[in-house]
C-alpha cells in the first residue's frame, strides 16, 4: 500500500508548491517581472530556493518510493520526513541569507544518501542473489 510513501510525497510536494508561491511574491514584492530570472538579491534567493527544491525533488522521490517498496516502507517514511525537515530549513536558512541555507542542505542531503544506499545495497544484493540462481 505504501501509505508512508504517498504521504511524503504529497508533503514533498505541498513543501515545492510553497516555494513557488514565495517565489511569486517575491517578483511582486521586487518587482521583478517575468521572463525576468534576476533582480533583488531577495528575490533571486526566493527563486534559487524553488529551483533547487525541485532538482532535489528530481533525485529524492525515486529514491524514496525505491527504498519503501524494497527496503523498508516504515524507514522510508522516517527518512523523507527528515528530507523534508531539512529541505524547510534550507529555505528558511536561504531566505535569510546563502550562508545559512547549509544545516538545511546536510540534512536533505544525509537523507538522500542514506536513501541512495539503501537503494544499492538491497537492488545489488537482489541482483547478485538472482544471479546465482
Amino acid at each position: 500500500m505504501l501509505l508512508g510513501a504517498s504521504i511524503i510525497t504529497v508533503s514533498a510536494l505541498l513543501v515545492y508548491f510553497v516555494t513557488i508561491i514565495n517565489v511569486g511574491r517575491a517578483r511582486v514584492k521586487y518587482n521583478v517581472m517575468p521572463p525576468a530570472m534576476s533582480g533583488e538579491p531577495n528575490f533571486e534567493r526566493a527563486l534559487r530556493v524553488q529551483e533547487n527544491m525541485l532538482e532535489q525533488l528530481i533525485f529524492f522521490l525515486p529514491l524514496m518510493w525505491i527504498f519503501s517498496y524494497y527496503v523498508s516502507e516504515l524507514w522510508g517514511a522516517i527518512l523523507g520526513g527528515i528530507w523534508i525537515l531539512g529541505r524547510v530549513l534550507y529555505a528558511w536558512g536561504y531566505y535569510q541569507e546563502a550562508k545559512k541555507r547549509a544545516l538545511g542542505f546536510g540534512i536533505s542531503s544525509f537523507s538522500s544518501m542514506s536513501l541512495l544506499l539503501g537503494c544499492l545495497i538491497t537492488l545489488g544484493m537482489s541482483v547478485i542473489k538472482t544471479i546465482n540462481y
